[in-house]
Protein backbone atom coordinates (compact mmCIF):
# COMPACT_ATOMS: atom_id res chain seq x y z
CA UNK A 1 0.00 0.00 0.00
CA UNK A 2 1.59 3.77 -1.03
CA UNK A 3 2.25 6.29 1.65
CA UNK A 4 0.22 9.37 0.73
CA UNK A 5 1.89 12.53 2.36
CA UNK A 6 -1.87 13.94 3.93
CA UNK A 7 -2.31 10.77 5.94
CA UNK A 8 1.08 10.48 6.61
CA UNK A 9 1.42 13.16 8.46
CA UNK A 10 -1.79 13.31 9.70
CA UNK A 11 -3.20 15.99 8.38
CA UNK A 12 -6.40 16.41 9.42
CA UNK A 13 -5.88 15.86 12.95
CA UNK A 14 -3.08 18.73 13.17
CA UNK A 15 -4.65 20.92 11.05
CA UNK A 16 -7.98 20.78 13.05
CA UNK A 17 -5.87 21.53 16.38
CA UNK A 18 -5.92 25.08 16.24
CA UNK A 19 -9.62 26.47 18.43
CA UNK A 20 -9.62 30.25 19.14
CA UNK A 21 -10.88 31.25 22.10
CA UNK A 22 -12.27 34.44 20.64
CA UNK A 23 -14.17 32.38 18.39
CA UNK A 24 -17.24 32.58 21.08
CA UNK A 25 -16.56 35.93 22.55
CA UNK A 26 -19.21 38.42 21.82
CA UNK A 27 -16.63 40.89 19.85
CA UNK A 28 -15.92 38.48 17.25
CA UNK A 29 -12.98 36.55 16.65
CA UNK A 30 -9.94 38.35 16.95
CA UNK A 31 -7.57 37.68 13.58
CA UNK A 32 -4.32 37.79 14.97
CA UNK A 33 -5.17 34.67 18.04
CA UNK A 34 -5.01 32.15 14.90
CA UNK A 35 -1.10 33.43 14.53
CA UNK A 36 -0.66 33.37 18.14
CA UNK A 37 -1.49 29.21 18.42
CA UNK A 38 0.08 28.39 15.85
CA UNK A 39 3.40 29.93 16.92
CA UNK A 40 3.12 28.16 20.02
CA UNK A 41 2.00 25.21 18.94
CA UNK A 42 5.14 25.21 16.27
CA UNK A 43 7.19 25.60 19.51
CA UNK A 44 5.95 22.72 21.31
CA UNK A 45 6.61 20.60 18.41
CA UNK A 46 9.87 21.93 18.13
CA UNK A 47 10.01 21.36 21.58
CA UNK A 48 9.28 17.86 21.06
CA UNK A 49 12.09 17.12 18.26
CA UNK A 50 14.75 18.59 20.84
CA UNK A 51 13.61 16.61 23.37
CA UNK A 52 14.12 13.20 21.18
CA UNK A 53 17.59 14.26 20.32
CA UNK A 54 18.70 15.41 24.11
CA UNK A 55 17.19 11.67 25.18
CA UNK A 56 19.50 10.14 22.34
CA UNK A 57 22.38 12.14 23.54
CA UNK A 58 21.75 11.02 27.09
CA UNK A 59 21.19 7.35 26.13
CA UNK A 60 24.77 7.18 24.47
CA UNK A 61 26.35 8.88 27.57
CA UNK A 62 25.23 6.56 29.90
CA UNK A 63 27.65 3.53 29.34
CA UNK A 64 30.72 3.94 31.19
CA UNK A 65 32.67 4.43 28.05
CA UNK A 66 31.80 7.14 25.40
CA UNK A 67 34.41 5.96 22.02
CA UNK A 68 34.87 8.94 19.32
CA UNK A 69 31.93 7.36 17.10
CA UNK A 70 29.25 8.13 19.81
CA UNK A 71 30.16 11.48 20.20
CA UNK A 72 30.46 12.42 16.46
CA UNK A 73 26.79 11.58 16.95
CA UNK A 74 26.32 13.44 19.92
CA UNK A 75 27.81 16.17 18.43
CA UNK A 76 25.00 15.90 15.70
CA UNK A 77 22.25 15.88 17.70
CA UNK A 78 23.51 19.04 19.38
CA UNK A 79 24.30 20.94 16.53
CA UNK A 80 20.40 19.79 15.43
CA UNK A 81 19.16 21.34 18.82
CA UNK A 82 21.54 24.59 18.12
CA UNK A 83 19.40 24.74 14.27
CA UNK A 84 16.66 24.40 16.25
CA UNK A 85 17.19 27.06 18.56
CA UNK A 86 17.95 29.66 15.90
CA UNK A 87 14.13 28.60 14.13
CA UNK A 88 12.46 29.36 17.59
CA UNK A 89 13.89 32.84 18.20
CA UNK A 90 13.32 33.38 14.37
CA UNK A 91 9.66 32.85 15.23
CA UNK A 92 9.46 35.72 17.90
CA UNK A 93 9.63 38.03 14.60
CA UNK A 94 7.01 36.31 13.31
CA UNK A 95 5.20 36.80 16.42
CA UNK A 96 6.03 40.44 16.71
CA UNK A 97 4.08 40.80 13.50
CA UNK A 98 1.16 41.17 15.82
CA UNK A 99 1.12 44.68 17.54
CA UNK A 100 0.07 45.10 21.26
CA UNK A 101 -3.69 46.10 20.66
CA UNK A 102 -4.13 43.19 18.29
CA UNK A 103 -2.75 41.25 21.11
CA UNK A 104 -5.13 43.05 23.33
CA UNK A 105 -8.31 41.35 21.30
CA UNK A 106 -8.21 38.32 22.98
CA UNK A 107 -5.17 38.34 25.61
CA UNK A 108 -8.05 38.45 28.97
CA UNK A 109 -9.87 35.30 27.24
CA UNK A 110 -6.47 33.20 27.56
CA UNK A 111 -6.13 33.60 31.70
CA UNK A 112 -4.58 31.96 33.41
CA UNK A 113 -2.93 29.46 30.48
CA UNK A 114 0.86 30.72 30.11
CA UNK A 115 3.70 29.62 28.01
CA UNK A 116 4.95 28.64 31.94
CA UNK A 117 2.33 25.84 31.88
CA UNK A 118 4.53 24.25 28.93
CA UNK A 119 5.52 20.75 30.44
CA UNK A 120 7.99 19.90 27.56
CA UNK A 121 9.99 22.96 27.96
CA UNK A 122 10.19 22.41 31.94
CA UNK A 123 11.45 18.74 30.76
CA UNK A 124 14.08 20.01 28.34
CA UNK A 125 15.66 22.64 31.18
CA UNK A 126 15.56 19.95 33.69
CA UNK A 127 17.37 17.37 31.31
CA UNK A 128 19.91 19.87 30.43
CA UNK A 129 20.40 20.10 34.21
CA UNK A 130 19.20 23.63 35.39
CA UNK A 131 18.45 23.38 39.06
CA UNK A 132 15.16 23.99 40.78
CA UNK A 133 17.22 26.08 43.02
CA UNK A 134 18.39 28.33 40.53
CA UNK A 135 14.94 28.48 39.35
CA UNK A 136 13.41 31.96 39.70
CA UNK A 137 10.29 31.65 42.26
CA UNK A 138 6.53 32.25 40.78
CA UNK A 139 4.49 33.76 43.09
CA UNK A 140 6.75 32.40 46.26
CA UNK A 141 5.59 28.83 44.98
CA UNK A 142 8.09 25.84 42.97
CA UNK A 143 7.37 26.43 39.30
CA UNK A 144 5.74 22.78 39.00
CA UNK A 145 2.56 23.48 41.20
CA UNK A 146 1.54 25.21 38.06
CA UNK A 147 1.29 22.66 36.04
CA UNK A 148 -1.48 19.97 36.17
CA UNK A 149 -1.69 16.27 37.70
CA UNK A 150 0.13 13.89 35.56
CA UNK A 151 1.97 16.64 33.98
CA UNK A 152 3.68 17.67 37.22
CA UNK A 153 4.52 14.29 38.18
CA UNK A 154 6.44 13.93 34.95
CA UNK A 155 8.14 17.26 35.62
CA UNK A 156 9.41 16.50 39.33
CA UNK A 157 10.31 13.09 38.31
CA UNK A 158 12.70 14.45 35.51
CA UNK A 159 14.11 16.54 38.29
CA UNK A 160 15.61 13.03 40.07
CA UNK A 161 16.68 11.46 36.50
CA UNK A 162 20.33 12.37 35.57
CA UNK A 163 21.05 15.04 33.13
CA UNK A 164 23.23 16.47 30.23
CA UNK A 165 25.04 18.18 32.96
CA UNK A 166 25.89 15.19 34.98
CA UNK A 167 26.89 13.08 32.37
CA UNK A 168 29.00 15.48 30.66
CA UNK A 169 30.73 15.79 34.09
CA UNK A 170 31.10 12.26 34.88
CA UNK A 171 32.59 11.91 30.91
CA UNK A 172 35.15 14.66 31.58
CA UNK A 173 36.05 12.64 34.97
CA UNK A 174 37.19 9.85 32.73
CA UNK A 175 39.20 11.92 30.94
CA UNK A 176 42.92 10.01 30.68
CA UNK A 177 45.52 12.44 30.16
CA UNK A 178 45.12 14.91 33.16
CA UNK A 179 47.63 13.08 34.94
CA UNK A 180 50.50 12.44 32.36
CA UNK A 181 52.97 15.43 32.97
CA UNK A 182 52.69 18.22 35.51
CA UNK A 183 50.51 20.85 33.12
CA UNK A 184 49.03 22.15 36.31
CA UNK A 185 52.00 22.99 37.90
CA UNK A 186 53.54 24.58 34.66
CA UNK A 187 49.68 26.15 34.48
CA UNK A 188 50.63 27.65 37.87
CA UNK A 189 53.81 29.23 36.94
CA UNK A 190 52.29 31.07 34.14
CA UNK A 191 48.87 32.16 35.38
CA UNK A 192 51.14 33.94 38.58
CA UNK A 193 53.64 35.21 35.92
CA UNK A 194 50.74 36.85 33.78
CA UNK A 195 49.10 37.97 36.99
CA UNK A 196 52.00 39.70 37.98
CA UNK A 197 51.74 41.18 34.80
CA UNK A 198 48.33 42.50 34.55
CA UNK A 199 48.82 43.62 38.60
CA UNK A 200 51.80 45.87 37.45
CA UNK A 201 49.69 47.51 34.61
CA UNK A 202 46.38 48.63 37.20
CA UNK A 203 49.93 50.09 39.71
CA UNK A 204 51.65 51.96 37.09
CA UNK A 205 48.24 52.93 35.41
CA UNK A 206 48.21 57.06 35.84
CA UNK A 207 44.63 56.95 34.88
CA UNK A 208 43.41 55.62 38.02
CA UNK A 209 42.47 57.54 41.04
CA UNK A 210 43.48 55.46 44.36
CA UNK A 211 40.22 53.77 45.08
CA UNK A 212 39.65 52.79 41.61
CA UNK A 213 43.47 51.06 42.23
CA UNK A 214 42.36 49.61 45.42
CA UNK A 215 39.22 48.40 44.19
CA UNK A 216 41.09 46.66 41.05
CA UNK A 217 43.98 45.48 43.05
CA UNK A 218 41.14 43.40 45.71
CA UNK A 219 39.63 41.93 42.72
CA UNK A 220 42.82 40.37 40.73
CA UNK A 221 43.15 38.42 44.79
CA UNK A 222 39.74 37.20 43.68
CA UNK A 223 40.48 36.07 41.02
CA UNK A 224 43.83 34.45 41.74
CA UNK A 225 41.47 32.75 44.39
CA UNK A 226 39.80 31.11 41.75
CA UNK A 227 43.33 29.82 39.60
CA UNK A 228 44.27 29.02 42.90
CA UNK A 229 41.03 26.58 42.91
CA UNK A 230 41.81 24.80 39.56
CA UNK A 231 45.11 23.18 41.43
CA UNK A 232 43.63 23.09 44.71
CA UNK A 233 40.68 20.18 45.11
CA UNK A 234 39.71 21.60 48.67
CA UNK A 235 39.25 25.27 47.59
CA UNK A 236 37.41 23.98 44.67
CA UNK A 237 34.65 22.35 46.88
CA UNK A 238 34.44 25.38 48.93
CA UNK A 239 33.49 27.10 45.37
CA UNK A 240 30.89 24.33 45.06
CA UNK A 241 29.79 24.56 48.95
CA UNK A 242 28.82 28.44 47.53
CA UNK A 243 27.14 28.20 44.44
CA UNK A 244 30.19 29.60 42.53
CA UNK A 245 31.03 26.02 40.26
CA UNK A 246 28.94 22.80 39.98
CA UNK A 247 31.28 20.29 38.36
CA UNK A 248 33.48 18.30 40.23
CA UNK A 249 37.58 19.42 40.42
CA UNK A 250 38.93 16.89 38.10
CA UNK A 251 35.73 17.58 35.79
CA UNK A 252 36.48 21.22 35.72
CA UNK A 253 40.07 20.76 35.07
CA UNK A 254 39.20 18.14 32.24
CA UNK A 255 37.41 20.93 30.64
CA UNK A 256 40.15 23.05 30.65
CA UNK A 257 42.60 20.93 29.82
CA UNK A 258 40.29 20.31 26.57
CA UNK A 259 40.25 23.94 26.03
CA UNK A 260 43.64 24.69 26.27
CA UNK A 261 44.81 21.87 23.91
CA UNK A 262 41.61 21.76 21.46
CA UNK A 263 43.89 21.37 18.19
CA UNK A 264 45.34 18.28 19.89
CA UNK A 265 43.90 15.36 16.88
CA UNK A 266 42.15 13.50 19.95
CA UNK A 267 40.90 16.35 21.39
CA UNK A 268 38.80 17.52 18.35
CA UNK A 269 35.35 16.68 19.19
CA UNK A 270 35.47 16.49 22.88
CA UNK A 271 36.39 20.49 22.38
CA UNK A 272 33.45 20.63 20.41
CA UNK A 273 30.94 18.79 22.18
CA UNK A 274 32.17 21.29 24.76
CA UNK A 275 31.29 23.80 22.54
CA UNK A 276 28.00 22.66 21.42
CA UNK A 277 26.95 22.43 24.88
CA UNK A 278 27.89 25.91 25.40
CA UNK A 279 25.69 26.66 22.39
CA UNK A 280 22.92 24.91 23.64
CA UNK A 281 23.06 27.20 26.88
CA UNK A 282 23.15 30.30 25.21
CA UNK A 283 20.81 29.63 22.52
CA UNK A 284 17.90 29.22 25.36
CA UNK A 285 19.37 31.96 27.11
CA UNK A 286 19.21 33.86 24.11
CA UNK A 287 15.28 33.05 23.62
CA UNK A 288 14.23 33.68 26.69
CA UNK A 289 15.96 37.31 26.31
CA UNK A 290 14.13 37.88 23.25
CA UNK A 291 10.63 36.46 24.57
CA UNK A 292 11.26 38.70 27.76
CA UNK A 293 11.75 41.90 25.30
CA UNK A 294 8.56 40.62 23.07
CA UNK A 295 6.63 40.45 26.62
CA UNK A 296 7.58 44.06 27.14
CA UNK A 297 6.74 45.45 24.17
CA UNK A 298 3.40 43.48 24.30
CA UNK A 299 1.92 44.06 27.63
CA UNK A 300 4.70 46.56 29.52
CA UNK A 301 4.57 46.76 33.11
CA UNK A 302 1.17 44.57 32.79
CA UNK A 303 1.14 40.98 35.15
CA UNK A 304 1.20 37.68 32.73
CA UNK A 305 -1.76 35.54 31.52
CA UNK A 306 -0.32 33.54 34.60
CA UNK A 307 0.01 35.93 37.27
CA UNK A 308 3.26 36.45 36.71
CA UNK A 309 6.14 39.37 37.02
CA UNK A 310 5.92 39.41 32.93
CA UNK A 311 8.81 40.54 31.01
CA UNK A 312 10.56 41.07 34.61
CA UNK A 313 10.04 37.65 35.38
CA UNK A 314 11.53 35.86 32.34
CA UNK A 315 14.74 38.70 32.34
CA UNK A 316 15.49 37.07 35.61
CA UNK A 317 14.81 33.73 34.86
CA UNK A 318 17.46 34.36 31.46
CA UNK A 319 19.61 35.48 33.25
CA UNK A 320 19.77 32.48 36.07
CA UNK A 321 18.41 29.15 33.82
CA UNK A 322 21.66 28.46 32.68
CA UNK A 323 23.12 24.88 33.14
CA UNK A 324 26.36 25.07 32.35
CA UNK A 325 27.76 27.91 33.97
CA UNK A 326 30.79 26.10 34.33
CA UNK A 327 31.41 26.04 31.31
CA UNK A 328 30.70 30.11 30.99
CA UNK A 329 33.71 30.61 33.43
CA UNK A 330 36.23 28.58 31.40
CA UNK A 331 37.25 31.73 29.81
CA UNK A 332 38.24 33.21 32.84
CA UNK A 333 41.03 30.31 33.21
CA UNK A 334 42.75 30.67 29.15
CA UNK A 335 46.08 31.54 28.42
CA UNK A 336 47.27 32.68 25.66
CA UNK A 337 49.22 30.13 23.35
CA UNK A 338 52.69 31.59 24.31
CA UNK A 339 52.28 30.67 27.92
CA UNK A 340 51.08 26.93 27.40
CA UNK A 341 53.97 24.36 28.05
CA UNK A 342 54.13 22.13 24.91
CA UNK A 343 53.11 18.68 25.74
CA UNK A 344 55.69 15.98 26.54
CA UNK A 345 56.16 14.22 23.24
CA UNK A 346 54.74 10.64 24.22
CA UNK A 347 51.25 12.78 25.22
CA UNK A 348 51.47 13.89 22.10
CA UNK A 349 51.76 11.02 20.13
CA UNK A 350 49.31 9.51 21.94
CA UNK A 351 47.03 12.57 21.11
CA UNK A 352 47.67 12.21 17.14
CA UNK A 353 45.11 10.00 14.95
CA UNK A 354 46.72 6.59 14.85
CA UNK A 355 46.87 6.79 11.08
CA UNK A 356 48.70 10.09 11.17
CA UNK A 357 51.29 8.44 13.69
CA UNK A 358 51.67 5.48 11.47
CA UNK A 359 52.74 7.09 9.05
CA UNK A 360 55.14 9.51 10.73
CA UNK A 361 57.23 6.18 12.23
CA UNK A 362 60.57 6.41 10.79
CA UNK A 363 60.74 4.58 7.35
CA UNK A 364 57.07 5.17 6.38
CA UNK A 365 55.82 6.30 3.24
Amino acid sequence: MSVYYHDYLHLDRLLDCQHLASAGSPAGVAHDEMLFVIVHQTYELWFKQILWELDDVLARFAGEALDESEIARVIDRLARVVEIQRVLVDQIDVLETMTPMDFLDFRDLLVPASGFQSMQFRLIENRLGVRAEDRVTFGGARYTERLRGGQREQVLASEHAPSLHDRAEAWLERTPFLDAFDFWGAYQRAVKELLAHDRQIVADNPNLTDDERTAQLAAFEQTFRQYEALVDPEAHAALVQEGSRRWSHRAFQAALFISLYRHEPALHQPYRLLALLIDVDEGFTTWRYRHALMTQRMIGRRVGTGGSAGGAYLTRQAERGRAFPDLFALPTFMLPARALDPLPSELAEQLRFHYQSHLDQPGRP
